[in-house]
């Protein structure tokens, strides 16, 4: 049988619950405030896979053999109390995570990536972990402060304790015993599962928003997730902590809105932000009209779409950027990717789908050999995108036709062809090609005879245009 403890202050407590001697200890102290937990190995069953459960039990018995003691915190904990499938396997061990990763390499195999300033380390799984998930982290039990507001943490080695109470929010300051003499107790010093019970989000501390204004966004995005509320008094700290947004590197905050673009919800979570006034403490210009949000509503998961068609082909981040983004005018798209420090790629895309976006009503009436001309300068995932955000309108089917279609038509005529018949190459080529792919593309031509007829026609313009045609070379140049 597993139990929840309420809050015990006893630093050494929280550390030594992996000693069976010492749970006898405190039961009779505690036992009218014990509250049974008798599901937790069925749980476990039901929401992780068995190469999950491996992995969990063979990492803990390497930390047991170390003299450390095991548990999993924060969002697995959350989870898998609300009953849904676990990814967010977050090991913490009382001792040196980067020393566990070690031994676990040394006797597994693998690699180890350590994180010497967080006192974290990466094992990356060999091969022969087939079926297993490949990337685990492990972290040290630590105590983090904070030299000024928005700052990165400094860490120090401490309690189960110690970390716990470093969390954001109570529902992530949960830990599950993995030590093989108390597999499965729940240790919740903070009140987290009754705040699950009670749809909360609720911070540790009063200064938790202003020690680290990312906080301000996982309140909304776990609130919209969850169908959770803020605790009164929490709602309460974000006017404060407003200013402090300003000082998170772009790094930070880009991190935050691509987890929130990562969302099944995004829109509400974003709509929450606005309301409260956070995303304009990023850039007050960023995009939060109805029009702007509903773009976002038609890049789905792949799950929720009815074809491969109707997902975009590139992360559902990258691709909700673009989305939210490219109504704005490129003076306003160049300065959020520089406050965010967008990758190249990224930016590149924004402004291609806000250049599409903005010449939609004249693609309307455009040739497809015209529409062709011009979309071949853009990415194809940027004008994707435009495409899904668009209603049944003309220039979508622009869009998706020269997706599909368009931009993979050929002349069967090329530049041996143009060679064999005695032209002499150079720019004349791509010219005479280029004719020959619009009329196609308009439906001028539709056979290979039509199409040997009109290059020649082009090729005798020229010679009575210019003379010989091997004059025609040198006259282009």
């Amino acid at each position: 049988m597993s139990y929840l403890y309420p809050d015990l202050d006893d630093e050494h407590r929280l550390a030594g619950l992996g000693h069976s001697g010492f749970i006898l200890h405190i039961i009779p102290d505690f036992l009218l405030q014990l509250q049974p937990m008798t599901d937790i190995t069925e749980r476990l069953t039901r929401f992780t896979t068995p190469e999950q459960r491996e992995l969990i039990h063979l990492i803990a018995r390497e930390a047991n053999r170390l003299g450390m003691h095991a548990y999993l915190v924060g969002g697995f904990v959350r989870d898998l109390l609300l009953g849904r499938m676990v990814n967010d396997f977050d090991i913490v061990v009382v001792g040196n995570a980067i020393t566990l990763c070690r031994s676990l390499v040394k006797k597994y195999g693998g690699r180890l990536t350590p994180h010497i300033l967080f006192k974290t380390a990466t094992w990356f799984l060999p091969e022969t972990f087939a079926g297993h998930p490949r990337v685990w982290d492990l972290t040290s039990a630590r105590l983090e402060t904070y030299a000024r507001p928005a700052a990165l943490p400094t860490v120090t080695l401490g309690t189960l304790h110690d970390d716990l109470r470093r969390r954001d929010f109570t529902i992530n300051a949960m830990a599950l015993c993995l030590d093989s003499d108390c597999f499965g107790v729940l240790i919740d010093p903070l009140g987290g599962r009754a705040d699950l019970e009670h749809g909360l989000i609720r911070v540790i501390h009063p200064r938790s928003f202003i020690d680290d204004p990312t906080r301000l966004f996982r309140a909304v995005r776990y609130a919209v997730r969850y169908g959770f509320r803020l605790a009164p008094e929490t709602a309460a700290l974000i006017p404060d902590a407003l200013p402090y947004v300003d000082d998170l590197s772009p790094e930070r905050l880009r991190h935050e809105l691509d987890l929130i673009f990562e969302e099944g919800q995004p829109t509400r979570i974003l709509e929450r932000l606005f309301a409260l006034g956070i995303l304009q403490s990023i850039y007050p210009p960023l995009p939060s009209s109805k029009a702007d949000l509903a773009r976002l509503r038609r890049i789905r998961f792949p799950s929720q779409a009815t074809s491969s068609s109707e997902t975009p082909d590139l992360p559902l981040h990258e691709a909700r950027w673009i989305a939210w983004l490219m109504a704005l005018p490129t003076k306003e798209i160049r300065a959020i990717a520089r406050r965010l420090h967008f990758t190249a790629d990224l930016k590149k895309k924004v402004l291609a789908a806000s250049s599409i976006f903005h010449n939609l009503d004249a693609m309307g009436g455009w040739t497809p050999s015209l529409c062709t001309a011009w979309l071949e300068g853009f990415p194809d995932q940027a004008i994707q995108v435009v495409s899904l955000c668009l209603p049944a309108v003309k220039a979508r089917d622009c869009l998706k036709n020269y997706l599909e279609q368009w931009k993979t038509v050929r002349p069967l005529t090329n530049g041996e062809t143009l060679k064999a018949l005695g032209l002499p190459p150079g720019p004349l080529y791509k010219e005479w090609l280029w004719q020959l792919r619009a009329a196609w593309l308009d439906g001028a031509i539709s056979t290979a005879a039509e199409e040997e007829m009109l290059l020649h026609k082009l090729i005798e313009e020229r010679r009575q245009k210019h003379g010989d045609t091997n004059d025609l070379q040198s006259e282009r140049m």
